[in-house]
């Protein structure tokens, strides 16, 4: 069966399980999503399901993507995501859940990290820096050498050195579902979840488990 959900990024709390002792969790506002196609082999060229989640205003979407989901008599989407899978088992229109996870099942979660903007290295790479005696006043958090001389002469490439650091896409694998509500729409995860509240996140059944 096809699992697979777009979210958004709710918060941080804590649950208290069976034996009383209390877990991080992370709630995530997931669905409902729309089956808007399905994609075979035969005609695109390989197999997957691209469904769609949170409604807007039909104004805020281009005429091919309105056009798109009228297809389906569905309402207009903001977001639009494909999940490769070989036996899809839905159809275009149906409307995905969070009760299509069950609690205790693991997970991969897909979201971008927050961006930290430019940083030096002691941040982005937890370098040590320089000593701080004997009068080294400019070079306590310098990177220090770079380059190894007259041969090759160059910095070689994937260098660690300062740069913009976060915004990234990360996935947070094998991550347990502790909490389902199909009511409210909410599904909570042991642990944290990629990206800042209100960060879109991409919920999927667990690769590697």
């Amino acid at each position: 069966m096809f699992k697979g959900l777009i979210g958004r990024k709710v918060g941080m709390t804590q649950i208290f399980d069976d034996a009383g002792v209390a877990r991080p969790v992370t709630v995530i506002e997931a669905g409902p999503c729309y089956v808007t196609q399905i994609k075979t082999s035969e005609t695109d060229g390989y197999s997957a399901v691209q469904i769609g989640f949170e409604e807007v205003k039909p104004k805020r979407l281009t005429g091919g993507q309105k056009g798109h989901l009228e297809r389906n008599n569905l309402p207009p989407l903001r977001i639009l995501r494909e999940f490769r899978t070989k036996s899809p088992e839905v159809v275009e229109g149906d409307t995905l859940k969070v009760d299509v996870f069950e609690i205790g099942e693991l997970v991969d979660i897909i979201g971008t990290s927050k961006g930290r903007g430019f940083a030096g290295v002691m941040k982005r790479h937890h370098f040590a820096g320089g000593p701080i005696t004997h009068g080294q006043s400019d070079r306590q958090r310098s990177p220090g050498s770079l380059a190894a001389g007259t041969t090759p002469g160059r910095v070689f490439k994937g260098k660690k050195g300062p740069g913009r650091m976060g915004n990234d896409r990360v996935t947070s694998s094998n991550v347990r579902v502790t909490l389902v509500d199909p009511e409210r729409n909410l599904i909570a995860v042991d642990g944290s979840v990629p990206g800042p509240k209100g960060g879109m996140v991409v919920i999927k059944a667990a690769r590697k488990h």
